[in-house]
């Protein structure tokens, strides 16, 4: 009995840093869920160009591609854990600065100070979930996790439906969400591992030699989850499909990266990680090849619905080989990283795919996406066997 107590007490505290973790995340997804509709739903309202909009919504990622590397000193410097609740606290200062100033030009520094200071506190999260997760079942949390992300993005924008988007409201949704954020941090942090130790330290440059395919699996993820959010409707009008129905087939692909990145997780420890990604590109790229085909029947339902778990399974698979391969100021950096590589993902692959298309047409869509993932594919062969 005495023997067991320890390790029970050790149990018993871990899994309560992971619960803490992890629901810290989904306020966090919940508040910056709904700030994005929020603002272009404002800015729409004041009669605000497209271009205009989509240019300020680019403020975020751009404060993440530009404060990951940064991610890793603060957390040596200031501790981990002081470096998420400060986070936490200026994220929902920011956010109600926004709400404050209602200035589309004022609003691009604003929105570039909210991606700076949120990134942090979610790389730090992640870091924390990786670490605390037990090795024998780090797929099914990570799958865990990355379906309360994906829930809490996607619950975000109905908070819209039971507050409206005018006035205060709205934002004072999102300012407590940050606060309830650090909250739910400072109640856990004694039990959350250090991952800010002395010693060698690597750099987030220094880190991306060192996993390079992991890091351009995440760039596919990104690239490809955010052009189809982005253009997918406009693929669809192409084929004459009404706006409702294009509307619908997205919500069917949240649903199916909602609702498959735990069977995933399961997989993965059943097989590994590596083996479950390299399934999950090769099943995008044949989705990519059977959206063209299946676009105006019935089983483009169930073919998008895969189709959105796999290709975010690509990024969960990602998450736990990062895991299994680094600890300490690697995995930060790593961590870090990876928000670097989604961001530029995010960035660079929607303008791609649209400028094919203004070539070839609405096909540029599949064709882009599917080279991507195709080279992916090619490059997890060459570089190493995967079955």
């Amino acid at each position: 009995m005495s023997a067991s107590g320890p390790d029970t007490s050790q149990a018993s505290m871990q899994w309560a840093g992971i619960t803490g973790v992890i629901a810290t995340v989904s306020v966090f997804a919940i508040a910056q869920g709904l700030s994005y509709p929020l603002l272009s739903f404002i800015l729409q309202g004041q009669g605000v160009s497209p271009a205009m909009i989509g240019l300020s919504a680019a403020m975020t990622p751009i404060g993440f591609i530009l404060s990951s590397p940064l991610i890793p000193g603060l957390a040596r410097r200031f501790g981990a854990g002081r470096t998420a609740l400060t986070c936490a606290a200026l994220s929902a200062v920011v956010l109600a600065l926004i709400g404050w100033t209602q200035n589309v030009y004022l609003w691009f520094p604003l929105r570039f100070l909210i991606g700076v200071v949120t990134n942090p506190l979610y790389v730090l999260s992640e870091i924390w979930v990786i670490a605390l997760a037990p090795p024998a079942k780090r797929g099914r949390i990570m799958g865990v996790y990355s379906t309360i992300i994906s829930a809490g993005f996607a619950a975000g924008p109905l908070c819209l439906l039971a507050v409206g988007t005018q006035g205060w409201p709205p934002f004072l949704v999102g300012i407590c969400a940050f606060v309830l954020c650090g909250l739910c941090l400072a109640s856990v942090l004694p039990r959350l591992p250090k991952v800010d130790e002395a010693g060698h330290q690597v750099s987030v440059m220094g880190f991306m030699p060192l996993a390079w395919l992991l890091l351009s699996a995440v760039v596919v993820a990104a690239g490809f989850e955010q052009a189809v959010l982005a253009l997918l409707p406009v693929y669809g009008t192409h084929h004459g499909i009404a706006e409702i129905r294009m509307s619908a087939l997205l919500s069917v692909m949240i649903a199916g990266n909602i609702a498959m990145q735990v069977p995933l997780g399961l997989l993965a420890e059943r097989l590994t990680a590596r083996l479950v990604r390299f399934i999950c590109v090769l099943l995008t790229l044949f989705g990519c090849v059977l959206l063209p085909v299946l676009i105006e029947t019935p089983l483009i339902w169930p073919c998008v619905f895969v189709w959105g778990a796999v290709s975010y399974g690509i990024y969960t698979m990602s998450i736990i080989e990062l895991g299994e391969r680094f600890s300490g100021s690697a995995l930060v950096a790593g961590n870090a990283a990876f928000s670097l590589m989604w961001g530029v993902g995010g960035i660079l692959v929607p303008p791609l795919a649209g400028s094919v298309m203004d070539v070839i047409g609405a096909g540029g869509l599949p064709v882009t996406l599917g080279a991507m993932c195709a080279a992916l594919a090619l490059a997890t062969v060459l570089r190493r066997r995967v079955l």
